[in-house]
């Protein structure tokens, strides 16, 4: 080898050892953000779960009061027990946690997207956003929907089974009437809440219909990233029917005003995903005729 080549193959080792120490800077400062945006948000999921604990008992009364408002409409005592002393306090962490994760969200997305961002094209940005900000917002809107109408429904079916099995009872055993007997010495049924058990089941139903709530948001950005499309949407609609009345009979309990609302409810969400991802296909097609990707009339 001669010294010149010995010379251009010094050069090219050095030329490569800067390219790989100039990718590996990059890194490093990534992680270095990431560590600080995550420990940014732990901080902030950590003073949301102390600030809601202050006030996490009005929080359970106002998720237990569809249950309280159905017993004192059956003339009962509107309580809850706890079976435990440590009962009630670990359902108040519970409230605490899920609380305040719900209040620093905000914060917690702010530093997901201040960290994504400057990865992102304008245009990518521009379509982004929008669902992080409609996110939160249907879940709301479903997690009230519970909480108002599917939640008391749910306890006023469950709370009155008790009083329809000995009423049916009475009808097999030929009273020839559907009344709730009131025979001395018979064992009676009567409903002593718990603490926790209640919290789970108002809690099933808000998260259950929160998420349902996603379904527009969801299909949308599948939308976008052309992994579905309206056409494909409108094909499957039948099957669409069947799965959302799976999903009714399965977090709904079994009665059937509730599932309706809630088979309705989605469905309406379904049709709405198949106009807005209709949308998306409209708006995409336009912009790629004002590119010249697309011929006129032409689409993807």
């Amino acid at each position: 080898m001669t010294q010149t080549d010995a010379q251009a193959q010094i050069g090219s080792n050095e030329t490569e050892e800067e390219e790989l120490e100039g990718s590996a800077a990059p890194l490093v400062e990534h992680l270095a953000e990431l560590r600080t945006r995550l420990i940014r948000s732990v901080l902030a999921f950590v003073v949301g779960i102390i600030l809601m604990f202050t006030v996490a008992e009005p929080i359970l009364n106002f998720v237990s009061q569809p249950l309280a408002d159905v017993l004192r409409a059956r003339g009962e005592d509107a309580r809850l027990i706890f079976t435990a002393p440590q009962e009630k306090f670990f359902v108040l962490i519970r409230i605490s946690i899920i609380m305040g994760f719900a209040v620093s969200f905000p914060v917690i997305a702010h530093q997901l997207w201040r960290f994504v961002a400057p990865g992102l094209y304008k245009s990518e940005k521009g379509a982004i956003l929008p669902f992080l900000v409609a996110s939160p917002v249907l879940f709301t809107i479903g997690a009230a929907f519970a909480h108002y109408v599917v939640t008391p429904l749910a306890m006023n079916f469950f709370i009155g089974f008790s009083d329809a099995i000995p009423a049916l009872a009475n009808l097999i055993a030929g009273d020839g009437t559907f009344e709730n007997p009131d025979n001395d010495g018979e064992l009676q049924t009567i409903f002593l809440g718990s603490v926790k058990e209640s919290l789970d089941l108002a809690l099933k139903f808000i998260f259950a219909f929160g998420l349902c709530f996603q379904l527009p948001v969801l299909l949308t950005l599948m939308g976008k990233a052309g992994l579905v499309s309206a056409q494909g949407l409108a094909d499957v609609r039948k099957w669409a029917v069947v799965g959302i009345l799976t999903l009714a009979a399965l977090v709904t309990p079994p009665d059937v005003i509730t599932q309706v609302i809630l088979f309705t409810v989605v469905y309406g969400l379904y049709e709405i995903s198949i106009q807005l991802v209709r949308w998306v296909e409209h708006s995409r097609n336009k912009r790629l005729r004002a590119e010249g990707i697309l011929d006129e009339g032409e689409e993807l």
